[in-house]
């Protein structure tokens, strides 16, 4: 390892503006990544294996300033998933559009049509029945977060599902509540045998929680990394629910690592990798929540206010289905 390799000492660390580790990541994919040729068949640039590290204290979170992220967007879909939904009509009619690629194109396939992203999600918010059929995404992250199936037997080797299944979130708000210290405080989306009804597999799959001092900490581990479209996020979406349980358990928020597995750059968004590269870090958004609902499930999007908050020029890049 070259002295410019070196990682920097934990004083350096401690200085340096966060953004900086997803900026570094994304220079070490680019310059040093294997090539691999990925599901989408667009290309990736890839490595095994990187961690991030975010203090949540005094409202701080992680929200890029090198580019625009929309981080009301995020957070719909973060509240999205408390509802346990897996259609996209909710989403469509919050003007949010992040998951209408993937319907669209089953869409798209199946009919012989070339429907417009624009008029596709028209469609599924002006018909319910319409978008019954074509927006359901599967059993994606909601509903494993607030329904995992459960089947108890019903003889004859048969068994039979349970009406509701296991909020995950729910038991994780009062295990920290009422046992602080255990290290079970974890929600899990990858459900192995709902996987190949989902319209995508979790990427960020587990979270876990950890309670030190008063101060609630979370980790998330991500199998799977779009490190220009995906991570921004998936980085506010995990500190947004780090947040909402400190809030929920009476526990001051801590910090967020996030793991990612395959952590990756498509090839199409070289241009935009470029120009962010180019960029340097400035001032930091902070967070507050300004309504306690009884629920950490009533939250609505005015619940959230994000201040000093300046990113630079948005950078667009193109999503691989």
């Amino acid at each position: 390892m070259s002295q410019t390799d070196a990682p920097a000492s934990p004083a350096l660390s401690a200085s340096r503006h966060w953004e900086w580790q997803y900026l570094d990541l994304m220079r070490q994919i680019r310059d040093h990544g294997s090539e691999r040729v990925d599901r989408t068949g667009v290309g990736t640039k890839a490595v095994f294996g990187a961690t991030i590290r975010c203090d949540l204290s005094g409202g701080q979170m992680p929200l890029l300033s090198t580019k625009r992220v929309y981080w009301k967007t995020a957070t719909r879909e973060f509240l999205w998933f408390l509802t346990g939904d897996t259609n996209i009509r909710n989403l469509c009619a919050q003007g949010v559009e992040i998951w209408t690629d993937w319907p669209l194109a089953r869409y798209n396939r199946e009919t012989g049509e070339a429907l417009s992203l624009a008029d596709f999600s028209a469609r599924i918010v002006a018909d319910a029945d319409f978008a019954a059929r074509w927006g359901d995404l599967g059993p994606v992250y909601g509903k494993q977060w607030v329904d995992w199936p459960v089947y108890d037997p019903a003889g004859d080797g048969l068994f039979r599902r349970r009406p509701a299944g296991i909020n995950q979130v729910a038991q994780v708000i009062e295990s920290l509540r009422h046992n602080p210290g255990s290290r079970r405080h974890i929600v899990e989306g990858w459900n192995v045998a709902e996987l190949d009804g989902m319209a995508l597999p979790p990427c960020h799959k587990t979270y876990q929680f950890h309670v030190a001092d008063g101060r609630l900490s979370g980790a998330l581990y991500q199998r799977s990394a779009d490190l220009v479209l995906g991570v921004p996020f998936n980085l506010w979406g995990a500190a947004l629910f780090i947040r909402l349980l400190a809030l929920h358990c009476d526990l001051e928020p801590g910090e967020l690592v996030w793991m990612g597995g395959d952590v990756h750059l498509y090839s199409n968004h070289a241009d935009l990798v470029e120009a962010q590269l180019a960029r340097s870090p400035s001032g930091s958004a902070h967070l507050d929540i300004v309504r306690r609902p009884d629920s950490m499930f009533d939250h609505q999007i005015g619940d959230f206010v994000v201040s000093d908050y300046a990113p630079q020029a948005h950078l667009a890049a193109p999503v691989a289905v």
